[in-house]
């Protein structure tokens, strides 16, 4: 299958760890069954969840200042998605990948589309690129891209958000993700409202040419790379976008792209309840945008995220259907395992979301009773959910423990012997 995984290392490595499961599964459940939640359903809508990878995420990544490749890092889009399988295979957590062009640009489609098939991987939300020149480009993205003044250079990031939409047609891709990092670093560089108009003007011209079946994410980043203003720069600002271009866009929430105190799981219960919440991209932050593994720093927020996603679900609200996508920096560990523990702690957060006593906190929240409802949250949240996230990927034909599995199979050094080490040195953190 072009994986470099054995079934049989992980049906070796299983065998020493499923005792141990069954055991802790049986007494999870009974736990559980004294609280009126059955494990079973639990384990079935865990199963089910996925969340897709980001094509750029299994390279190593980096700072402003520097970048410190690693061994066997992905050449290509094909070394690429064979290490998305290599995840894949272990967690049955990351069913597809998200391209990003022009760095994962190809001349022949189907090739690409018949190896990610024979990888048993599909192509979620294709990622465009106005911010930063590639090579040969006619017009420099320095001063923005579809909020630029110079309207040959808006038309020309334009006509490359067309040109991903064509690529994501060919290979079964339905979604367009749109982050640009327009905006400015000097009071009076750039005029507020005539960017923003300029910059609507440029997306509603994207947006006529979405299929039928297609979404269209806009992503908000309160700074960088401008640090005096953003031309997206906040959800409300995000909203606006969505309201003006039409039904088929949506707001993408990154976790790290907002101020530290900001109560993200708020903005998403107010894109729910609105019906403009496209989907998310998963990663963690210390200080604002640090692209830090999921779940590495607040783990409690993640779950308060999915407290609002899960809600959501149970109520059945109006076009809820959240896109769910990593979108990680991995400075110093390897890419792979750091993927591997967040779509792990993206399953985490959902499973004990999926176990809050909702009648309860419905009752306490009504009651004004602040302390329970509050208690009601941590009960779930500090309940050890492991053994349903295990024995789902178990019953996938997935690892029971996937980072020391993948270790045990040497995958890594492997790859580091057939690619040449890296020479790329300079910042940037992809």
């Amino acid at each position: 299958m072009g994986e470099r995984i054995a079934a049989t290392v992980i049906e070796a490595d299983n065998a020493k760890r499923r005792p141990a499961l069954d055991a802790d599964y049986a007494a999870l459940g009974e736990r559980l069954a004294r609280r009126g939640v059955d494990i079973e359903a639990i384990r079935q809508k865990v199963a089910a969840y996925g969340v897709a990878i980001p094509s750029w995420g299994v390279g190593t990544g980096g700072t402003r200042f520097a970048r410190f490749p690693g061994p066997g890092e992905p050449r290509h889009i094909f070394d690429k998605l064979n290490d998305c399988a290599v995840i894949q295979a272990l967690t049955r957590a990351t069913p597809s990948v998200s391209l990003h062009i022009p760095w994962d640009k190809v001349d022949d489609l189907g090739e690409l589309t018949d190896t990610a098939s024979t990888l048993g991987l599909r192509f979620d939300a294709m990622n465009s690129n106005t911010f930063q020149d590639q090579p040969g480009q006619s017009h420099s993205y320095k001063f923005g891209s579809l909020s630029h003044s110079d309207s040959a250079t808006r038309n020309q990031a334009i006509e490359h958000n067309l040109e991903c939409i064509a690529i994501g047609k060919a290979l079964g891709s339905t979604a367009l993700t749109v982050w640009v990092g327009d905006g400015s670093n000097f009071p009076g560089q750039s005029h507020f409202t005539r960017s923003f108009e300029r910059y609507l003007e440029s997306m509603r011209a994207i947006y006529a040419d979405l299929p039928d079946d297609w979404r269209v994410f806009t992503e908000h980043k309160i700074f960088e790379p401008a640090f005096y203003s953003t031309v997206v720069q906040d959800w409300g600002t995000n909203y606006l976008i969505a309201q003006e271009l039409g039904p088929k866009a949506f707001c993408l929430v990154d976790l790290g792209h907002h101020a530290p105190t900001v109560n993200i799981e708020m903005i998403v219960a107010r894109l729910v309840q609105f019906g403009k919440l496209g989907g998310f991209h998963f990663n963690d932050s210390r200080y604002g945008d640090d692209d830090l593994d999921t779940g590495a720093i607040d783990p409690y927020r993640l779950f308060l995220v999915f407290n609002e996603l899960v809600d959501a679900e149970t109520r059945g609200a109006k076009g809820f259907d959240p896109a769910h996508m990593l979108d990680q920096s991995h400075n110093v560990t390897d890419p792979i395992e750091s993927l591997m523990t967040s779509a792990m702690e993206v399953q985490r957060a959902y499973a004990q979301a999926l176990i809050v006593d909702r009648v309860a906190l419905a009752a306490f929240q009504d009651d004004n009773d602040a302390l329970m409802a509050s208690e009601t949250l941590k009960q779930a949240f500090r309940t050890d959910v492991e053994p349903i996230l295990a024995k789902a990927r178990l019953d996938a034909g997935g690892a029971i423990a996937p980072v020391p599995c993948y270790r045990a199979a040497g995958y890594r050094a492997k790859v580091a012997a057939e690619r040449p080490q890296s020479t790329s040195l300079g910042g940037g953190i992809v």
